[in-house]
């Protein structure tokens, strides 16, 4: 067994054993972690390389689409806007 299918193993395990809150708190503890040991400089440089990557993979189709649906999409506090 190589280490892809032992961690997928491992994986199923430990959903068995958790459930979603578990892995929320654990998200967030390793969130606020990361936050705490990296500056704004670092969620600058992430997002940067993230949107370079999506720009490099997707087409300007992909841009169109998703402001599509954005604009279409109903918003939550309509009411408070106006």
């Amino acid at each position: 067994m190589g280490p892809a299918e032992a961690g997928r193993m491992g994986g199923e395990a430990t959903s068995e054993n958790h459930d979603k809150e578990f892995y929320q708190e654990i998200g967030k503890k390793g969130g606020e972690a990361t936050s705490e040991s990296h500056g704004e400089e670092f969620y600058e440089e992430i997002g940067k390389k993230g949107g370079e990557a999506t720009s490099e993979s997707h087409g300007e189709e992909f841009y169109e689409e998703i402001g599509r649906k954005g604009g279409n999409a109903p918003h939550e506090n309509n009411d408070d806007n106006q």
